[in-house]
């Protein structure tokens, strides 16, 4: 997977904050699932800023520039992106590939699988996801980030593990921050 995903999804950013012209090009043909990730470092610490993807397969010229936008501006746990931030932040585009439903809530690795959980009660459905590099960034074990993730779908009720489906998958990523956005644009 090229680079230029990533510098391809800081370009949609900084045309968009800046009202230009894209500079930046990408030619592909392939279609997948797809999250972007936005992170800022302050004082050292890398923090969350956004991440939203689909798990629908998507042309990545049009889902990496859709995502992109999406997770900077319309991740409802943080406040949308300004231009300010944009030395301070840094990129990742993790493409989702080799769905798996997993035999029980605990069939999967930990770094190598991103997991969706999927419970309901009551006839109402709950979902969420940790793409694959979650857990280990945390420090979770495999039962904490199962755990998480069913919090973080809104499940708030008991549960037994058996009743927790769980899809396992694998992701490719590959990121950029700021500084390397700017030297690559320089170079065009």
């Amino acid at each position: 997977m090229s680079k230029e995903y990533a510098y391809y999804a800081f370009d949609s950013l900084v045309s968009e904050l800046r009202g230009s012209q894209a500079q930046v090009k990408l030619e592909t043909q392939e279609s997948s699932p797809l999250f972007v990730t936005w992170n800022k470092r302050e004082h050292g610490v890398k923090q969350l800023r956004g991440c939203i993807g689909t798990f629908s397969d998507i042309p990545l010229t049009r889902g990496i520039r859709e995502y992109a936008l999406i997770s900077a501006f319309e991740d409802t746990r943080f406040r949308p992106i300004t231009e300010k931030e944009l030395p301070l932040l840094s990129v990742n585009i993790t493409v989702l590939r080799n769905f798996t439903k997993a035999a029980d809530a605990m069939d999967w690795t930990l770094g190598k699988h991103g997991i969706r959980v999927k419970l309901s009660r009551g006839g109402r459905s709950y979902g969420a996801t940790f793409l694959p590099d979650v857990a280990v960034e945390q420090g979770w074990t495999k039962e904490e980030t199962v755990e998480h993730c069913i919090r973080k779908s809104g499940y708030r009720y008991d549960y037994d593990l058996d009743d927790v489906e769980v899809i396992r998958y694998e992701g490719v990523k590959v990121g950029c921050d700021y500084d390397e956005y700017q030297h690559y644009v320089s170079q065009l």
